[in-house]
């Protein structure tokens, strides 16, 4: 099934790539080079996140915070009580590049909710600018995310 749907996808690409040619969208030979426009970045390149952080002027890349692995312990209330998560981020150009999650429960729920979020964080955090993060549902758990924000908070305070 996928086969035959790549192929309809890179047929109907390449019929509109020779419609376009046909319809005369193709440059005359009296265009100048230098105002044809550069290709266009593939749609994979273009919708990846970057990995870099803005750009002072110059173009020099800037950061925020050190780059290095930080630990730091997030509080949050459950129907239980006080809770506690553990995580641990590692930054590089303020990039998180790796999240580990230590659980701490207190009971067989917590301990439920505290894994099933551990399971689910990298996919929401692994590549992204570390002050873009702020989770609020992981994995159906939506309490051990405060937590974990109040974690990242005080890691981005060390990272400074």
């Amino acid at each position: 099934m996928r086969a035959s749907i790549r192929k309809t996808v890179f047929a109907g690409i390449a019929g509109l790539s020779l419609a376009g040619t046909v319809a005369g969208c193709a440059p005359s030979a009296s265009t100048d080079t230098a105002e044809t426009p550069a290709p266009a970045a593939s749609s994979a390149a273009a919708a990846a996140p970057s990995a870099a952080s803005s750009a002072a002027p110059g173009g020099a890349a800037t950061t925020t915070y050190k780059d290095g692995t930080y630990s730091a312990d997030g509080n949050y209330n459950s129907p239980n009580g006080q809770e506690v998560v553990g995580v641990e981020l590692t930054l590089a150009a303020d990039v998180v590049t790796a999240v580990n999650i230590t659980q701490h429960p207190s009971n067989p729920n917590t301990k439920k909710y505290q894994g099933e979020f551990a399971d689910g964080i990298a996919a929401q955090v692994v590549g992204k600018n570390v002050d873009e993060i702020k989770v609020s549902k992981v994995a159906g758990s939506s309490l051990t995310s405060g937590g974990f924000n109040s974690a990242v908070d005080t890691i981005k305070s060390e990272a400074s």
